[in-house]
């Protein structure tokens, strides 16, 4: 798919994550095909990510395999899942080793032409921040979330990242796991 192609070989952030303390060149990290059955609509790849050139190979993307109810090979299916984050490419770690936000550019530059490419999806999951305001207007994750039946009635879930930096989110919440993910596991199923 063309697209794809020229997502690959964009460099627009080079001289910005130059700048960042990894120092690192873009690595755009694409991964959907029209006909994808499930959007995963993320944030940014990680270094782990970054590295390997799949999205979600580091222990948030177990983490949010298990969410959904699949294997390995059923998430890394590009007939049934499409992975379109609000930037292609790791964007860094400022100076104290925190990882840099999604650079807009890249949500400016080619967000609308991949959704377009995507088409209807019959199941959005909104993964983080990022993913949640850009789609809903929302900056709240926690009040996005807990109104998750409202989104799903819609074909969307908006989810907190997987990190384990929100294993304390997760644990001060736990309608999430007994309410929100049996549902959102039966959604997967019913979707694939």
């Amino acid at each position: 798919m063309q697209l794809s192609v020229e997502i690959r070989a964009c460099r627009l952030c080079a001289a910005r994550f130059v700048a960042t303390a990894t120092a690192h060149a873009p690595r755009p990290v694409v991964w959907f095909r029209p006909g994808a059955r499930i959007m995963v609509a993320g944030q940014a790849p990680g270094l782990r990510v970054h590295d390997s050139g799949r999205p979600f190979t580091d222990r948030s993307g177990d983490r949010l395999r298990d969410w959904m109810g699949l294997s390995e090979a059923e998430f890394y299916d590009l007939d049934r899942v499409a992975v379109v984050p609000m930037a292609f490419c790791f964007p860094g770690y400022d100076a104290t080793g925190s990882d840099l936000p999604p650079p807009p550019i890249c949500a400016a530059m080619w967000r609308g032409r991949v959704l377009d490419a995507l088409g209807d999806m019959p199941l959005t999951l909104l993964v983080g921040g990022a993913a949640i305001r850009w789609h809903t207007g929302l900056r709240d994750v926690t009040k996005a979330v807990a109104d998750w039946r409202a989104f799903a009635a819609r074909g969307v879930f908006p989810l907190p990242h997987p990190s384990w930096r929100n294993t304390g989110w997760l644990k001060r919440h736990p309608w999430f796991e007994a309410e929100l993910l049996p549902a959102l596991r039966a959604r997967v199923r019913e979707v694939l």
